[in-house]
């Protein structure tokens, strides 16, 4: 078998096919990740009938003087469990890309090995755990397990059966915040490339890339129809009805309320309608934030989210909300109709990354209970692995501390 770079569509035609594609494995992302420095490479192994039996999309960076590093997106497009596919496909890749001063190649292969139990958070593995001794054991080194967001892609994600998927699986705290938002007037939006710009304002608080990213990001993808953008944006005058409606039934309510209370002083009656006078002021507000709105004409967006579309997943590749508006619960009004807008569409939703703590004390709860909130299934996936191709070179950035500085991976800003 021969090891080869691949034309375009010989690599797109084998990868849309594979048990393991997914939208870091595509042409798109190799054309992408150029707008940010990296060459990619398309390479190929083929059986004597030229068959593709292996291939991956390879980014290549400098690192150091005078070499370069590998970084396969969500792993090769191979039969992991075919030994001696694997082995073979190692050695020649490593011996190309020793040619090619390639010191590494990281992979962190598409592959699910447990599946996390969202009652009691206890791991069930399954085979494909055994995949990581075939890969150490033909020279991929095993990095560090991470509970949180440290590696190139998280370890931990969430999805939704969409097929299967009613809304009487949301939560109660999930499924109230949803009808809060609904109550509040808010409204979802499928947009196109021209207002990037709006989406960027809401991710860069909590992202570090620039505008630009986002715009290529969509440039890329929008090519094949493969990427949707969505804002979530207030619709005022439906604010301001719902608003005037539930706030003349409360006082209604508080009026009532206001009678009893002249016949029967209980602690209970009493707090009661001091519930309501608290309700009554809370919808007053909203009253007077609508008319505002209104008067000012001006649109705003609260939450936002780019979602890339591949074979029969969709996936949240990024989604952001603005924090003066969390009492709107713009975030959950926007998962919850990024699941409806493609329930008929697709068969499933990544959410994105979870993390594996699942503690009450842990940093990121607040991330956590959020997706939790829509009873998605969690799966641990196989982790980092780099395949060293020039051991003396990598143990030199190991010790000097070039591979930490060049892999220091910002934790993502929660979300709740």
């Amino acid at each position: 078998m021969n090891l080869r770079i691949l034309s375009i569509e010989e690599f797109t035609n084998y990868q849309k096919n594979h048990l393991l594609s997914n939208f870091y494995q595509t042409v798109n992302y190799g054309m992408l990740m150029a707008e940010v420095d990296y060459d990619y490479d398309l390479i190929g192994m083929v059986d004597e009938n030229n068959n593709i039996v292996a291939a991956s999309l390879i980014l290549i960076k400098p690192i150091g003087i005078k070499c370069f590093y590998g970084y396969a997106p969500r792993g090769f497009l191979i039969d992991y469990n075919n030994l001696k596919l694997v082995r073979e496909f190692t050695t020649k890749l490593k011996e190309y890309y020793y040619e090619k001063n390639v010191i590494f190649i990281k992979i962190n292969p598409n592959l699910p090995i447990g599946e996390i139990d969202t009652n009691n958070f206890i791991i069930t593995y399954n085979e494909n755990k055994k995949i990581i001794n075939i890969l150490e054991n033909n020279g991929y080194k095993k990095l560090a397990d991470n509970l949180y967001f440290e590696a190139q892609l998280p370890r931990f994600n969430a999805f939704i059966d969409l097929k299967n998927y009613t809304s009487e699986k949301l939560n109660k705290n999930t499924k109230n915040k949803i009808k809060k938002a609904i109550r509040k007037g808010l409204q979802f939006e499928l947009v196109d490339k021209d207002k990037i710009k709006e989406f960027y304002n809401l991710m860069k608080n909590k992202k570090d890339n620039n505008e630009y990213y986002y715009q290529d990001y969509y440039t890329v993808f929008s090519k094949d129809d493969n990427i949707d953008l969505f804002l979530v944006s207030i619709d005022y005058n439906a604010f301001l009805q719902n608003s005037q409606y539930i706030y003349d039934e409360e006082t209604n309510r508080n009026n009532k309320l206001n009678t009893k209370l002249a016949n029967n002083n209980s602690e209970k009656v009493i707090n009661a309608k001091m519930n309501s006078d608290k309700v009554l002021l809370s919808y007053k507000n909203d009253i007077m934030e609508a008319t505002k709105g209104i008067a000012d004409n001006n649109k705003v967006y609260l939450a936002g989210a780019l979602v890339i579309k591949h074979n029969n997943m969709v996936s949240i590749v990024f989604s952001a909300f603005d924090k003066n508006y969390k009492r709107f619960a713009p975030n959950y009004f926007l998962h919850y109709s990024i699941i409806k807008y493609y329930q008929d569409k697709y068969d499933y939703l990544d959410l994105n990354g979870v993390v594996g703590n699942f503690e009450v004390e842990n940093p990121y709860s607040g991330l956590n209970r959020f997706k939790l909130g829509f009873n998605p299934r969690i799966y641990e996936f196989i982790g980092e692995f780099d395949l060293i191709v020039e051991p003396k070179s990598y143990e030199i950035l190991l010790r000097n501390g070039i591979l930490a500085k060049t892999f220091d991976k910002k934790d993502i800003k929660q979300e709740k």
